[in-house]
């Protein structure tokens, strides 16, 4: 009987370790105050490179070589920069470069950081992003620049 119980409760958390990690997946956080004030020359060389001085918004983001979750982020952001007049998207492996993702604070793939011209970070989404909801966030920062 003992048994039962130990498959009961290891059932009942993996269900609600499951639920937690699928609740936070592609959720979009504000930037945190050290990585909004962050600018182009004190990125890593690898992001710095990546802004597009063009563009409203630049979507960095950090994938590995076999992140299979990266592929559907990378789908999702390149069609939201094509159709977006601003948006710019980036994808940046950091499979051989960790210290990248280290300097970032970034600890699990996919990643994406919104950065403005200057290197500064408005939000950032970890896992894959929910692509009307992203928008909706990234608006303000799109039409400031328009202006």
């Amino acid at each position: 009987m003992t048994g039962v119980w130990v498959l009961l409760a290891t059932l009942v958390v993996a269900t609600a370790a499951g639920l937690l990690l699928r609740a936070r997946n592609g959720r979009i956080r504000a930037a945190k105050p050290a990585a909004a004030t962050r600018t182009a020359s004190t990125l890593p060389a690898p992001v710095a490179e990546a802004l597009d001085p063009e563009s409203a918004v630049t979507l960095v983001q950090i994938s590995t070589t076999f992140c299979t979750p990266c592929r559907h982020t990378r789908a999702i952001l390149s069609s939201l920069a094509e159709k977006t007049d601003g948006l710019h998207h980036v994808d940046l492996d950091v499979t051989e470069r960790p210290e990248v993702a280290q300097a970032l604070s970034v600890l699990s793939t996919p990643t994406t950081l919104a950065l403005d011209p200057e290197g500064r970070e408005l939000l950032r989404v970890g896992g894959v992003p929910k692509g009307p909801e992203l928008l909706e966030a990234l608006r303000p920062h799109l039409t400031a620049a328009s202006h």
